[in-house]
């Protein structure tokens, strides 16, 4: 019976999988009733998963390699929980079909030990397909989220303090959306920028960006 595939203890971190896919949806559910977004949690994915233009990278750095695979699994393209309820699912659902036509044969479970991570490779090209399916069913213009690099080339306005080469200042910015940033600024040069001057962000730095004068 299902219950017993389900509560058998070498399937049990699929039904815990399958268990947190429904708290994931529940969650996503709770947050657009109340008007609120779970898209926050992106954030937390690296910056080139959500970058149009990819800069070459060398394969030679283990990162790179990580974040190759994450592009291919379509991590970045559709929604992070919108991702994870997708893993889950596949990843529960996989499991759970091949202990059952496993113990159908067998009358036998397969050790959790060997399935457990079994399944984890063998559902990644159907979560890779499924997130691929979803990305084209989302509607790409639900989202004005931006890339940070984006902001490059684009006028700020000082708006608190007085910008100094090392000593950012606070400034407000504009997106392609009409969606205002505050970011912090310093001058490129060895200048100062007073407060309520304009000014062009040239370039990133580790926490704002750097800029010239308008």
């Amino acid at each position: 019976m299902i219950w017993d595939l389900l509560i058998h203890p070498s399937n049990i971190v699929f039904s815990i999988a399958l268990l947190l896919c429904l708290f994931i949806g529940m969650l996503e559910v709770i947050l657009l009733l109340f008007g609120g977004s779970s898209s926050f949690i992106d954030q937390f994915l690296p910056d080139s998963l959500t970058d149009v233009d990819h800069a070459d990278v060398s394969i030679d750095q283990p990162e790179n390699l990580f974040t190759q695979l994450l592009e291919w699994l379509y991590l970045g393209k559709v929604p992070l929980l919108v991702w994870l309820i997708i893993f889950l699912t596949v990843y529960a659902l996989t499991g759970l079909i091949i202990q059952d036509i496993f113990f159908n044969i067998t009358e036998h479970y397969l050790s959790g030990w060997i399935i457990a991570p079994a399944c984890l490779f063998l559902s990644m090209p159907i979560v890779r397909f499924s997130a691929a399916l979803i990305s084209k069913i989302i509607p790409k213009d639900e989202t004005t989220a931006i890339h940070t690099d984006d902001l490059i080339g684009r006028t700020a306005q000082i708006v608190l303090g007085e910008a100094r080469p090392n000593s950012p200042a606070q400034a407000k910015v504009k997106d392609q959306f009409g969606q205002t940033h505050y970011v912090l600024v310093e001058p490129e040069q060895d200048i100062i920028f007073q407060q309520g001057q304009d000014v062009i962000l040239t370039q990133r730095t580790k926490i704002g960006f750097q800029a010239i004068a308008s």
